[in-house]
């Protein structure tokens, strides 16, 4: 593996030292969230499994850790008119949540097919929600829409340096809980989340493997990484509904340049991984929360050639906020 040699010459998205002032800035309206550990886990991997458990952030995901630095970044003039964002779930909640936090209207477009649980969290909130139509285009339009009649600031799900400086925040509580991993797996999607993790791990301990765990439905990142370029999907297919989105222009160099592999697991997998989470570590775990699991227990992973070298792995359960009649129907049907 190739050693990440840091320098402030790199030109990335967020760098340690904006990761630290994030911490700092984010410290008031944050959870540190606990690490979990479990015997019957560890056996069942063969390796040593340290579980972040995000699903126990404010909010009930790491997304408020971007929300927030981002909401609280703003000056007094441009936060009075209040911010706008397009998000389909935890995100949105989470905006929702600091511009609440702040005192400020947040104006959340959410498309129609949005799970009712995240729906519910941003009413719970208080955001504002303008519905849109279920594709990418619709969100943005309208997004663009609310934005030039309020004047709201932006705040993107994750292509945005306040928000990968925030999300790289958990890597600052999870090197210090357990400073031995040598391996970190996190659930990739826009991508906001493993690049600020994996700026601020490989800064910390340069020699630190950073996984990603992306569904097959949905196996975007894993195709940008064989060919070099960002590949967009025409459509997706998986029960993670939080991993459905495509990089971003900041978040693809990290993927590209830095993050170690990418582990496709099915959905199935996913499910056990839910499942395993629910009757063993005792925590409910929405889908794309339960993917790290999924990933460390795959087949596909056991096949690495650094399968081996992995003995303490930084698993991240990045939300838990699922809709539990169909976690329930879930576990149903793979009984």
């Amino acid at each position: 593996m190739e050693v990440f040699n840091y320098s402030k010459s790199q030109k990335y998205a967020a760098d340690i030292d904006s990761i630290k002032e994030a911490h700092t800035r984010i410290i008031p309206y944050i959870h540190k969230t606990p690490v979990f550990s479990s015997t019957s886990l560890d056996s069942i991997s063969g390796k040593q499994l340290f579980f972040k458990c995000e699903c126990f952030q404010k909010g009930g995901s790491f997304k408020i850790r971007g929300a927030s630095n981002a909401i609280f970044s703003l000056e007094d003039d441009q936060a009075a008119k209040g911010v706008v964002t397009h998000s389909s779930g935890n995100h949105a909640a989470a905006v929702s949540l600091a511009a609440k936090l702040r005192g400020i209207p947040a104006y959340v477009i959410i498309p129609k097919n949005a799970p009712i649980c995240k729906v519910e969290n941003v009413k719970r909130y208080g955001g504002q929600i303008i519905w849109s139509e279920a594709t990418l285009q619709s969100r943005e339009s309208t997004a663009t829409e609310v934005q030039q009649r309020t004047g709201a600031n932006l705040i993107h799900p994750f292509n945005d340096k306040r928000i990968i400086s925030g999300q790289g925040t958990v890597t600052l509580e999870l090197l210090e809980q357990a400073p031995e991993l040598d391996t970190i797996i996190v659930p990739i999607s826009g991508g906001g989340l493993i690049s600020g993790i994996t700026l601020a791990a490989k800064s910390i301990n340069p020699s630190i493997r950073v996984l990603a765990a992306e569904p097959k439905g949905a196996d975007d990142s894993a195709r940008s990484k064989l060919a070099g370029r960002i590949v967009h999907l025409s459509e997706t297919n998986t029960i993670a509904d939080g991993l459905r989105a495509s990089l971003g222009d900041l978040t693809w160099p990290v993927v590209r340049d830095l993050v170690d592999d990418v582990i496709v697991v099915d959905d199935e997998e996913i499910v056990e991984a839910m499942r395993l989470c629910y009757e063993v570590l005792k925590v409910a775990v929405e889908p794309s929360g339960a993917i790290g699991l999924a990933a460390v227990l795959s087949d596909q992973c056991k096949k690495k050639s650094y399968w081996r070298e992995m003995k303490n792995i930084g698993i991240i359960l990045s939300g838990g906020n699922v809709d539990l009649g169909i976690l329930w129907e879930l576990l149903k049907a793979n009984i």
